[in-house]
């Protein structure tokens, strides 16, 4: 697909047909398996200032946390022992977790004998190396928008060349890279989004979210209107047509858009979910934006309420480590 024809997709094409013909290229090349990835948000720390981003630097109304390593660690042998194959370690770009600590870190997670994805944002060459070395197998840094004009107004201090290089060299180094895209955001087009998706494809990515923007109430942005369901659910139903074989998250975010959010994503041509294993008070403070689902919940409550909803929809769950084809023997 030219860019006109994903413009064209995104606007003009009857969402129904869009999400089926998606949902039919999923079945066809990952398959019916929903894969789960035990997601802990270890710290809500973070040294940068994005304008969308509940967490940003600036907000200081913020209940600011941080995980030490053993409870971080016994946070993954739980979700171990509740079945989870894959962990993914996200926080703010918190410098506390340097390289020597992060590595530790990995290495003990590793020795469980599961997928470990990192989650925490721009880093140096020598850091991205040393945590694959220690045996982290993925990892996830969205570009949000290749709209450089857009990136930089919304995250001062930041440069998309910058994030674009550590991109590369996540893939450089072997890991199973991810990416993604923020849709709704002030002052985004259907064409940037459209140019958003096509670079994802051309950098080569082996999985990608959607999130779509939700103001949060504490950032510059709080007056203005969020993203749509409908454009999340197409965005995500494009991305599997240009991409049929990567893997793609039902957010959590698109559940605050709507009760059935995640279970609509995964019948537009997602077929992962990360349910929250954090617990306690982390699950709430961690508020990237408005409206965070399950907040309440224990992880096991989430991860026996999301197997149900799979199920109800006619699939079943990964029984593997469900990373991309081109990784999976690797991990």
């Amino acid at each position: 697909m030219n860019r006109d024809a994903v413009i064209e997709l995104l606007t003009a094409a009857p969402a129904d047909e869009l999400y089926r013909r998606a949902d039919q290229v999923r079945h066809d090349a990952v398959g019916d398996e929903v894969h789960l990835r035990g997601l802990i948000e270890f710290s809500n720390i973070c040294r940068n200032d994005c304008m969308y981003c509940g967490i940003r630097r600036s907000n200081r109304k913020v209940q600011r946390y941080r995980m030490d390593d053993d409870e971080l660690v016994e946070t993954a042998r739980r979700a171990v022992e509740m079945g989870f194959q894959t962990i993914v370690l996200q926080s703010g770009e918190d410098m506390h977790f340097d390289q020597s600590r992060m590595c530790r870190i990995v290495e003990r997670i590793k020795a469980m004998d599961v997928a470990l994805t990192l989650s925490i944002g721009e880093r140096e060459y020598s850091d991205y190396k040393a945590f694959r070395e220690a045996g982290a197998d993925r990892y996830l840094l969205r570009i949000e928008t290749t709209d450089r004009d857009l990136y930089h107004r919304l995250n001062p201090g930041m440069s998309w060349e910058r994030r674009h290089e550590c991109l590369l060299m996540i893939r450089e180094l072997g890991y199973e890279l991810g990416s993604g895209i923020m849709v709704g955001q002030p002052g985004q087009s259907v064409a940037s989004i459209a140019d958003d998706l096509l670079y994802l494809k051309e950098i080569g990515i082996d999985m990608a979210g959607i999130g779509p923007f939700i103001p949060h109430p504490e950032t510059p942005l709080a007056g203005e209107q969020g993203g749509t369901l409908e454009q999340a659910l197409r965005t995500i139903a494009v991305m599997r047509l240009l991409m049929p074989d990567i893997n793609i998250p039902a957010t959590t975010a698109m559940e605050s858009l709507h009760p059935q959010g995640r279970l609509m994503a995964l019948q537009a041509g997602a077929n992962v979910v990360m349910p929250n294993v954090t617990e306690g008070e982390y699950r709430r403070l961690y508020e990237l934006y408005p409206g965070k689902i399950c907040v309440n919940d224990t992880p096991i409550h989430c991860r026996t309420c999301i197997g149900l909803k799979i199920q109800s929809i006619g699939r079943t769950i990964g029984q593997g480590r469900g990373g991309h084809i081109s990784h999976a023997k690797n991990i």
